[in-house]
């Protein structure tokens, strides 16, 4: 049973009420996943999600938060902090100390094994593994592996 943390996007992709091809995409993805594979794994999140969620400017907030209420939330504590300041410093994450630096330093942090987000941009990105596995490495952690529901998924098949 693997340790997944739940990132923004994964769960704003399961209730977007967006009709373009893409949105409705991740959000087939994302509750398929979330259907057949969420009962095999430690599911959590944060309180960085939550505090994203919350954000009044947030289109589908009381969905997003009813979504992941009851699963556990990890901390954001000051050794969270301080590493994903590195992250930012070391430019595997952009800043500011928030959102994306946070989600990966709760995770290292946790022992989590899986992020599951749709952020290909600064996340679910192949071209910043090698680099987040260093500074993990370099700091005394291991580095999750941060997926896409549909990668997760085809690992597990």
């Amino acid at each position: 049973m693997a340790r997944v943390y739940l990132e923004t996007s994964f769960v704003s992709a399961c209730v977007t009420d967006r009709k373009d091809a893409g949105s409705v995409y991740r959000r087939e993805k994302s509750l398929e996943w979330w259907a057949f594979e969420s009962q095999r794994h430690e599911i959590c999140s944060s309180g960085e999600v939550v505090l994203e969620l919350s954000d009044p400017r947030y289109r589908r907030r009381d969905e997003a938060i009813q979504f992941i209420h009851g699963i556990p939330l990890l901390p954001v504590n000051q050794q969270v902090l301080d590493l994903a300041g590195v992250f930012i410093k070391e430019r595997v994450m952009p800043g500011p100390l928030k959102g994306d630096a946070v989600h990966v330093a709760i995770s290292v942090i946790a022992g989590i094994e899986y992020v599951l987000s749709w952020n290909v941009q600064h996340l679910a990105n192949p071209n910043k593994v090698l680099h987040l596995e260093r500074m993990c490495a370099r700091e005394g952690f291991a580095s999750p592996l941060i997926v896409t529901p549909e990668q997760f998924w085809e690992d597990h098949e």
